[in-house]
């Protein structure tokens, strides 16, 4: 189902068009959103970077992690292609769910070493918490998509 599709089945439904329950986003929620994007895209490209010319400190914190040598540089690859998805406008969407499964596994490897729970174990959840942040602030019409509309409406 298309999105137009998706608009035009909750117009029929309510009556009003989907889009005024949530009007665009005004200047410094846009560049808030901006702001909290490009945090998450520099830590994602940061982090790709160290994978990709095999730094010693990645390569020493990945094996410790439980990964093989091997894997350093496809986890660069993955982090990498994901990064940029995620700061293109046209693919931000994808990107944001894709390293959101990233992050997740992420968090489940510090979960099964026994990293420490609020410094290692959930920092994926904040790095997705300010990547999804940014991108609802950017695209509110995302909260159509992500929360249903108020019943009183």
């Amino acid at each position: 189902m298309t999105f137009e599709a998706c608009i035009g089945n909750i117009r029929a439904r309510t009556g009003k068009d989907p889009r005024d329950f949530y009007p665009a986003a005004p200047a410094w929620r846009r560049r808030l959103g901006l702001v909290l994007s490009s945090l998450a895209i520099l830590f994602f490209l940061l982090d790709a970077a160290g994978k990709l010319l095999q730094v010693e400190p990645v390569m020493k914190g990945t094996v410790e992690l439980g990964w093989p040598v091997s894997a350093v540089v496809p986890l660069g690859v993955l982090l990498l292609v994901g990064a940029v998805l995620y700061a293109l406008r046209r693919t931000a969407v994808l990107g944001a769910i894709y390293l959101t499964g990233f992050l997740g596994g992420a968090i489940a490897t510090h979960y099964r070493i026994g990293s420490p729970l609020f410094s290692h174990v959930l920092f994926g959840a904040y790095v997705a918490a300010i990547m999804w942040s940014g991108l609802v602030l950017r695209f509110p019409q995302l909260l159509m998509v992500l929360l249903p509309p108020a019943r009183g409406r």
